[in-house]
């Protein structure tokens, strides 16, 4: 990386962080440290509320699962303006006319201490995994290039992220990830701009969307009913709106973003923007993933993405056939480029018949071109048994490395730090918050001074970005980081929902009944899991948030009064 990137790069860091340390220098008691001045405007409130979700993971993975599998990932999406709405009808003034610290304060004065912290309890271990994964993602990144360890690098990038979020609390965070949303938009459209303009001469970018459409690339909607397709219409309009519900509703991450409003309407106005505006930016994100694939098809792609598996094999007794599988690849990418060409040609005259004689040529080279990396895959596994050979989390990155221009590379690889940072810094700040007045004040240390809180606090912030280091260090790269954070969320944010909608809905059922019925709900989430991973039967992950949301809400009414019913019932029949 030149000289002028590493500049850019961390020129663009420094200046935010340094921003925000210095607009939060005056905190200097608990409501400001973890609330703020409850003074920000709605698009502050919108930009650090899409910010906080649009983790590095974001700008790493998504690309990549457009790469491989189209834009049918946006269906994820879709059900995120219903939960917004629904959001600002029911839940912000319930918060507001509170005046809560944190979502689960409202659950002891709807039922007691024991739901509120077990509710808190679910959210600090699901959150607190989560943001190991957001340091290990542009870590793997920053190690590679630097050709640093990727523990050192993991502990470089959680000092920075710990120092800023210690200093200045939610509002260091908040008027920081304006900034880095800034930044994470322009880089993005940049990214677009480029590498459309490294298409061949003469194809344009509707040529390429038209030869992506050929083969089957800008497929959005699946309209079919499979509870095994993680990215349907169905899982997204039901499990995705759950998921959303639960996220946006109760994670305190996010809820602390708009509960430094200035206003019930700033707030909501807040979240409706990022309702409206997130869909079309993770459109954006996709398109950029799939014109890296149409890019790859003129252009020889690596015949697999991450170099470091490739560079073991090259020090093993592999390395010859490995050499061997590479000129193979580099000859059919050649093929694959010359039927790209005939498709687009094909494609603009308009002849259905050359056009698909053109997409089966085209799709034929591809899947030759794949058996081959597939190949490559398997010398990789020979190697090392446990290495990941899923390698689209480094399509993206291999683009930005290899082929944007001098001062765009430092821009986009701070795109993805500042991504890093802004969802890092909220996921600590609201554990530490949701440890101090869940569970610290309420129960363990009472009847402290301010000054005592606000030290422990910071404590607080200190302890869990340590607990995210911890996690970020022994964490393996998944199948597809966004996957997997999302995964981990489903398997806590449907229980959590479920106490929500309790609380909310069924005035009647008390806090014996939503505990027992939350903690047998997330029991069975877990072996439901547990039993998908194993494949004793696929279900989708997506379904796991309404499956724990309704479970633990026909829990919680049975043990209340579903059970005198069903004995009245049986009584009447006896």
């Amino acid at each position: 990386m030149s000289t002028i990137d590493w500049l850019v790069m961390t020129g663009t860091l420094a200046t935010i962080v340094i921003y925000g340390v210095l607009k939060t220098r005056s905190v200097d008691n608990v409501k400001s440290y973890l609330l703020g001045d409850r003074d920000l405007k709605w698009w502050t409130i919108g930009l650090s509320v899409m910010a906080t979700q649009a983790s590095a993971i974001t700008f790493l993975s998504t690309p990549g699962q457009a790469y491989n599998s189209g834009l049918g990932f946006a269906q994820f999406y879709f059900g995120l303006p219903i939960a917004m709405v629904i959001l600002c009808v029911f839940v912000l003034p319930i918060y507001y006319r509170l005046e809560v610290y944190t979502a689960y304060e409202y659950l002891e004065s709807r039922f007691d201490v024991r739901v509120r912290t077990m509710t808190a309890l679910l959210f600090l271990i699901q959150r607190g995994l989560a943001a190991g994964i957001t340091i290990y993602a542009p870590a793997i990144i920053l190690s590679s290039i630097l050709g640093w360890s990727l523990g050192l690098t993991i502990f470089l990038i959680g000092i920075v992220v710990i120092f800023y979020t210690v200093m200045g609390g939610t509002k260091a965070v908040s008027v920081t990830q304006r900034q880095q949303m800034i930044v994470i938009l322009l880089g993005m459209v940049a990214a677009g701009v480029v590498v459309v303009s490294k298409l061949p001469e003469g194809v344009g970018m509707g040529d390429a969307l038209n030869v992506a459409g050929s083969l089957g690339k800008l497929e959005v909607i699946d309209f079919k009913f499979d509870l095994n397709d993680r990215y349907n219409l169905w899982s997204a309009m039901l499990g995705g709106t759950f998921l959303f519900l639960s996220y946006f509703g109760t994670d305190q991450s996010q809820v602390q973003r708009y509960l430094s409003g200035k206003s019930l309407t700033e707030s909501r106005l807040g979240l409706l923007f990022n309702g409206i505006f997130k869909v079309p930016m993770q459109f954006l994100v996709l398109f950029v993933g799939i014109m890296v694939f149409v890019f790859f098809l003129f252009a020889a792609p690596p015949v697999h993405f991450n170099t470091a598996n490739l560079e073991k094999v090259r020090q093993s007794e592999y390395a010859t056939e490995l050499v061997g599988l590479e000129e193979e690849y580099k000859e059919l990418s050649a093929t694959t480029s010359a039927a790209s060409t005939a498709l687009v040609e094909a494609l603009r005259t308009d002849d259905m018949a050359r056009s698909s004689q053109a997409k089966a040529a085209l799709s034929a080279a591809v899947a030759n071109r794949d058996e081959v990396a597939e190949k490559v895959d398997a010398l990789i596994k020979n190697v090392d048994a446990e290495a990941i050979t899923e390698d689209r989390d480094y399509v993206f990155i291999t683009f930005i490395i290899n082929y944007l221009p001098i001062g765009l590379v430092g821009l986009l690889l701070a795109v993805i730090f500042s991504a890093a940072m802004s969802s890092t810094s909220s996921e600590l700040n609201a554990l530490a918050t949701t440890t101090l007045v869940d569970i610290y004040r309420r129960s363990l240390v009472k009847n402290k001074t301010d000054a005592h809180y606000f030290k422990a606090s910071k404590a607080l912030t200190i302890m869990w970005g340590c607990v995210a280091l911890g996690f970020a260090a022994v964490a393996n790269l998944f199948d597809n980081l966004i996957q997997a954070v999302n995964i981990i969320g489903s398997l806590f944010y449907g229980v959590i929902l479920g106490v929500f909608v309790v609380a909310f809905f069924f005035k009647k059922i008390g806090s014996k009944s939503v505990l027992s019925g939350a903690l047998i709900a997330e029991a069975f989430v877990m072996l439901t899991f547990v039993a998908t991973y194993l494949e004793m039967f696929n279900l989708a992950y997506l379904w796991l948030n309404l499956i724990g949301c309704v479970l633990t809400v026909v829990l919680a009414w049975f043990f209340s009064s579903g059970s005198k019913v069903v004995k009245r019932m049986i009584g009447v029949k006896g």
